[in-house]
């Protein structure tokens, strides 16, 4: 199958349009038109409807698997990119909110750093592709167990940081007052589903082995302020790594006691990092 057919096919079945396809790649819209008969042709089978423009069971079916090739394709063409370009003086790091721990900003260089916040989900691919020299990942786990990370391509990770979890509650709730908590006692509290900002609820439901942690609020940001704000207000308890939960106005971290996990953060690059982005490797794993 062509790539750029499939990228085609991709981009139609997104905007639900041959027009907008055509617009945003830069094609007439006869030639988007080309590119799906012949994607169609190759395949043997219609992937799409026209009155609307929906994708087909079979075009539904051949959109599970396009993803992850054309990210492949992607990441082999950025990997050999690195490899032949000269290298970078500056670097940019993609790292999640809660990944940016004191010890992890304390050894960023002073200067030539481009910073990008991004989810969890999207950082190694970020990585794979090249937008990002580096990536911060972040996530609940058994201690020095490493996290499960998607395949997207050969990425090497290093952990570089391991703290103490914290439950985040309103400073007037009735358990703030506790020393300790276990996750299992709070399955049926309600939480706030923050799984770009706080710890995914499916990471919970995992680490305390199911429970329903019911979500009340969702929140689709990556802004901390706004997520213990949120908790201060009474709209879901949060569990967040003990430096990110401690001190938050109006809210009152308790640690939690059970099961015996940690926030776990590691480090990503592809192939053998250079420049900038080989030093700040370099002072993360090895502490220099």
């Amino acid at each position: 199958m062509d790539p750029h057919l499939l990228r085609t096919y991709v981009t139609v079945a997104r905007l639900a349009s041959f027009s907008a396809a055509a617009r945003e790649l830069g094609y007439t819209q006869s030639a988007v038109s080309q590119h799906i008969a012949a994607l169609e042709q190759d395949l043997g089978a219609p992937l799409l409807t026209r009155r609307p423009v929906t994708p087909t069971a079979a075009g539904e079916r051949l959109l599970e698997h396009v993803g992850p090739l054309l990210l492949r394709l992607d990441a082999a063409r950025a990997d050999v990119a690195r490899m032949a370009a000269a290298p970078a003086h500056g670097l940019t790091l993609a790292a999640t909110p809660t990944a940016l721990g004191p010890g992890i900003l304390g050894a960023l260089p002073a200067a030539g750093v481009t910073l990008r916040v991004l989810t969890r989900d999207e950082i190694p691919a970020a990585v794979a592709t090249g937008t990002a020299d580096l990536g911060l990942v972040d996530g609940l786990a058994a201690p020095s167990d490493p996290l499960r990370l998607p395949d997207v391509a050969p990425l090497t990770t290093h952990g570089v940081a391991e703290e103490p979890v914290s439950v985040l509650l309103p400073a007037g709730h009735p358990l703030a007052g506790r020393t300790g908590l276990r996750l299992g006692d709070l399955a049926d509290a309600r939480w706030l589903d923050a799984p770009d900002a706080a710890l995914p609820l499916a990471q919970l439901r995992t680490a305390g082995g199911g429970g329903a942690f019911r979500p009340s609020v969702r929140y689709e940001g990556t802004d901390l302020r706004t997520l213990t704000a949120l908790t201060a207000a009474g709209h879901g308890l949060t569990l967040l790594p003990r430096s990110t939960a401690t001190g938050a106005a109006g809210t009152v971290a308790v640690p939690l006691t059970a099961p015996r996990v940690v926030h776990r953060t590691e480090l990503l690059h592809g192939g053998a990092p250079s420049g900038a982005a080989a030093e700040l490797v370099r002072r993360m794993v090895d502490g220099g």
